[in-house]
Formats: C-alpha cells, structure tokens, sequence
C-alpha cells in the first residue's frame, strides 16, 4: 500500500499518511496509516454489512385496542 493522501482531521488538509511498522506482520497491507505532519492515525479496513431477509410472511404492525 505504501504512502497516500487523505485528508487528515487534525491538520485540517490533504496530508500525506504513511504505513507504520507494523508488529501484527501486516507489512504495507496494515490497516493503519499515519499522517506524516501531526502523527494522527487512520484506519482503513473493509466495511461488511449484513443484510436480514424475512422469509415467508412479515411481521404485522400491533394495532391499538
């Protein structure tokens, strides 16, 4: 992955962010970036979503008596 640009929160601009050493053995695919200006951490990672599907008849709404 090496170094990039995205916009860092600390310094309020486009900065350059850097992979550190990593000690999980990610080497440049770590998840975590650095900015190179100010030290503030950013964390990319794949976002998974789950989607729930009703099978067979959905739920009805209560209905007041």
């Amino acid at each position: 992955m090496g170094d990039r640009e995205l916009r860092c929160v600390i310094c309020d601009r486009d900065m350059m962010f850097e992979v550190p050493p990593c000690g999980d053995g990610h080497d440049d695919d770590c998840p975590e970036l650095l900015c190179t200006r100010c030290g503030a951490a950013e964390m990319l990672f794949p976002l998974s979503l789950r989607v729930r599907r009703f099978r067979g008849v959905a739920p009805q709404q209560r209905r007041a008596a």
